[in-house]
């Protein structure tokens, strides 16, 4: 029997899906089951899969269901003691499953073990880092604020705490993860490994860039949380939507924005100052100003050139001298 069970749900994943399980099968720890839940692809994801021969895999096919429902089947396949999940276009670093288990193995009181986040491009080059923050013990407080695994390629996590659990909630459009951390959270201890070990890939195809769509998943989340948690613990609610507002809002800008999700940014940014007036005296505001004011005014190509050219740019006046100046027509309206 494997110790841990590997579960990737893949739809349509022709592009990532071999660069993933290598990501998985260059783990330091080898002692898994990697098990890849075929959610109805119409592509070549399947014959991507079978090009790579290692007797690890296992490939499961269903009509399409989704991803939290792709995301169960894998677990009523599992066999592992540990599972840990693995959306089909992000990347471990190799020793992710060796630390992770480590950190459960010496913490036995924990059900849930979590590394940091990097994020790269569709192509698989460096962005940014994510998050740092590493709690362990009772971190339910932290998580309710802001969801500090970032993504559901992050955790390893004792089997029969996910099953007590309830597994993925299938009504969910989106923020799945959050979800289940949560309730994890709510009955176990958590342990940090403090470092980055994910790799999350950002694209604009993704469920995460329909801003309009994750909004409404993850108020779901946060109102149905609140009311499972003490009164005492309501006024952390101010908090957590504050930062599910200003992570909406610089969402709204990443890949291609339109005017659809430059319409949501005004709503989003009313949302984020009305929950955090402090984020008026942040420079980075202004610029997400900027931002909202030429994606809804300017045509999607102009808009997109002098974004480019405003990411070089950090000081406010230079950047309404660039525009007075290359767009006059946008000053005027």
């Amino acid at each position: 029997m494997p110790i841990i069970s590997v579960i990737i749900p893949a739809y349509n994943a022709e592009k990532t899906i071999q660069e993933t399980v290598q990501s998985v099968l260059n783990q330091t720890f080898t002692d898994f089951e990697l098990l890849i839940v075929d959610d109805g692809s119409k592509d070549a994801t399947l014959d991507m899969i079978k090009r790579i021969p290692d007797p690890r895999i296992q490939v499961f096919s269903y009509p399409n269901a989704g991803a939290n429902v792709s995301r169960n089947r894998g677990l009523a396949q599992a066999n592992g003691e540990y599972v840990s999940f693995l959306d089909a276009d992000d990347l471990w670093t190799p020793d992710k499953l060796e630390a992770q288990l480590n950190a459960l193995q010496t913490n036995p009181q924990a059900a849930v073990a979590y590394s940091w986040t990097d994020c790269i491009d569709e192509s698989g080059q460096f962005l940014r880092h994510g998050g740092s923050v590493s709690v362990s013990g009772n971190v339910l407080a932290e998580l309710l604020i802001i969801n500090f695994l970032s993504n559901g390629s992050n955790a390893l996590i004792r089997k029969q705490a996910i099953v007590e659990s309830g597994g993925f909630d299938e009504s969910l459009s989106a923020c799945q993860d959050w979800d289940m951390w949560l309730r994890l959270a709510a009955s176990y201890e958590f342990v940090a490994v403090p470092y980055p070990q994910i790799l999350y890939r950002t694209s604009t195809n993704s469920i995460s860039s329909n801003v309009v769509v994750l909004e409404q998943a993850v108020l779901t989340v946060i109102e149905r949380a609140f009311t499972q948690t003490p009164a005492s613990w309501h006024y952390l609610k101010t908090y957590s939507l504050g930062n599910m507002y200003k992570y909406l809002l610089f969402k709204a800008f990443d890949g291609y924005p339109n005017r659809q999700t430059g319409q949501a940014a005004i709503r989003f940014l009313w949302q984020t100052l009305k929950h955090d007036p402090s984020m008026l005296r942040v420079r980075v505001t202004w610029k997400v100003l900027f931002n909202i004011m030429i994606t809804n005014l300017l045509p999607t190509q102009q808009a997109q050139k002098l974004r480019q050219k405003m990411k070089g740019t950090s000081n406010v006046s230079a950047l309404l001298a660039h525009l007075r100046f290359n767009f006059p027509e946008l000053i005027q309206k």
